[in-house]
């Protein structure tokens, strides 16, 4: 089990970083900085919880606060990646920003990060308990629901893209239970597999466009 997973994560974080700095030396434009920084943005993120995670299988250390501080980190930078998916939407389908709509998305993102930051949450002890885990992620899951909304609608615009709806509902579909449940029934941890697959699949997505566009 182990062996399985850390080798998963590793292949996962290098494929991120690597993909990100890649897509960065592809594109100079504003679609392609964006989709870059998102990428590195995710893959550095998610370092700060696997790292420990693996590390914590092979080392005999206590990483209880470092694994606390990574799901921390984690949380915060997959909700900057969700808010740079709305501004890549913006730019690649040139549609004219609605002010309600960006209002509700930073809102739900700032909402999302300061319930983080909250004590309560009790990541030094990584401890998180189902309540919390609930409430700091109702305007995740509500930002999320628009990314998925906003990418439905234009499905068919953009053939490569046409599937980013379902890659970012699937992936928040594994998530939820386990950012809920996980404290309570650790087996539902196994579903953070098949969501790390929507994000690389995303990031291949990401990595197929710049090069469309080149």
């Amino acid at each position: 089990m182990k062996y399985g997973e850390s080798t998963f994560d590793i292949i996962y974080l290098v494929f991120a970083v690597v993909m990100g700095i890649r897509i960065l030396r592809e594109r100079k434009d504003t679609v392609g900085k964006m989709m870059g920084w998102a990428v590195l943005i995710l893959g550095c993120g998610d370092a700060f919880h696997l790292v420990p995670r693996v590390l914590n299988y092979f080392v005999s250390a206590d990483f209880t606060s470092w694994l606390g501080v990574g799901k921390l980190v984690t949380s915060i930078t997959m909700t900057v990646f969700y808010l740079l998916m709305y501004r890549i939407w913006l730019k690649i389908y040139t549609v004219r920003e609605d002010r309600t709509l960006s209002a509700v998305v930073y809102a739900l993102t700032a909402v999302r990060v300061l319930m983080c930051l909250l004590p309560q949450n009790r990541w030094l002890q990584n401890e998180g308990s189902v309540l919390w885990g609930i409430l700091r992620n109702i305007p995740f899951a509500a930002l999320g629901g628009v990314i998925v909304w906003l990418y439905w609608r234009r499905r068919s615009d953009v053939a490569c893209l046409r599937f980013v709806w379902l890659l970012v509902a699937l992936s928040f579909l594994f998530y939820i239970p386990v950012a809920v449940g996980a404290s309570l029934l650790p087996m539902l941890g196994m579903l953070m597999l098949p969501k790390t697959v929507c994000y690389m699949i995303l990031i291949w997505v990401f990595w197929t466009y710049v090069n469309e566009k080149r």
